[in-house]
């Protein structure tokens, strides 16, 4: 007699995957974080790609007749989670589109997909097994790993990215702390090779640069250590002017240059003029930008 067999719908579009098996979200092979509420709204969504779901259809079948709740903030903010989830914005969407007075819809190319699976079907789990591995070398294999859509490199765990991020912008966040406590000895420094008015404006760059440096690190810092969704968007807005205060502050070896010497200072200045580089490709790999077929 054939095998039982158990069949469960995989939704694809852009990077992500719905499988409605195990009620997983997933981004590149990277499980999200949604809600019951939430994911049953996006599930239904993707049912009817292409259609519009009213808000009426959707108070049926999420909230029943009996169930007392405000259905208008609940629908409200379902959507804003799978729209916080997916990277996507109610202005310019890019998978649900709100029609005013109607409801919703979701405008993405999506491909379903039939997971089968057979108990008993040893040849069938050989083949999945297989099908998830990559062969190195005889007698060696090693999981297959999701590739970054962009980049083209494997995606490392978020939390090596995300912590490897927070790092930097600790570590950025204790040179202006240093050098606002230090500034007396800074400006000592600065006297010693510089003219009184190029001291004085040096000075007065490393405390405004420190001032305005401060709040974005702990910005950043706190977006990361949520684990803000729509951080790799905001960054990439931010990276401009990161890009532009982190190479005022690569210098700053060099005022070191009489206790560490001129190579040290040198090697210090160029690692620190590569890593805001660094922040914006640690940040694209931890928040992969999602986008349609």
């Amino acid at each position: 007699m054939p095998a039982p067999q158990n069949r469960a719908k995989v939704a694809r579009f852009g990077v992500f995957e719905l499988d409605l098996s195990v009620g997983e979200l997933r981004r590149n092979g990277v499980k999200l974080r949604l809600q019951e509420q939430p994911f049953q709204v996006l599930a239904l969504l993707l049912e009817r790609t292409g259609e519009v779901i009213t808000r009426e259809e959707l108070q049926q079948k999420l909230w029943p007749s009996d169930t007392f709740v405000d259905f208008d903030h609940s629908l409200n903010t379902a959507i804003n989670k799978v729209r916080e989830a997916l990277g996507d914005s109610a202005s310019s969407p890019r998978y649900v589109e709100t029609l005013a007075r109607r409801g919703y819809r979701f405008i993405a190319p999506v491909e379903q997909i039939e997971k089968q699976s057979m108990f008993g079907d040893e040849a069938i789990a050989n083949r999945q097994v297989r099908a998830s591995t990559r062969t190195t070398s005889p007698g060696t294999s090693l999981p297959a790993l999701a590739l970054h859509p962009e980049l083209e490199v494997p995606i490392p765990r978020r939390t090596i990215t995300r912590g490897l991020f927070g790092l930097i912008q600790l570590m950025y966040l204790i040179f202006y702390l240093t050098a606002l406590f230090r500034l007396h000895d800074v400006q000592i420094v600065a006297d010693s090779f510089l003219p009184l008015w190029g001291a004085s404006v040096l000075a007065g760059t490393v405390m405004v640069t420190a001032g305005v440096g401060i709040p974005l690190r702990l910005y950043l810092m706190s977006a990361v250590g949520f684990d803000y969704q729509r951080l790799g968007d905001k960054f990439r807005r931010l990276f401009p002017f990161v890009l532009a205060l982190d190479q005022l502050w690569a210098i700053a070896p060099f005022l070191l240059i009489q206790e560490i010497g001129l190579g040290a200072a040198f090697a210090a200045s160029a690692a620190l003029l590569y890593l805001p580089f660094s922040e914006r490709t640690l940040i694209r790999m931890a928040y992969v930008e999602p986008h349609t077929r």
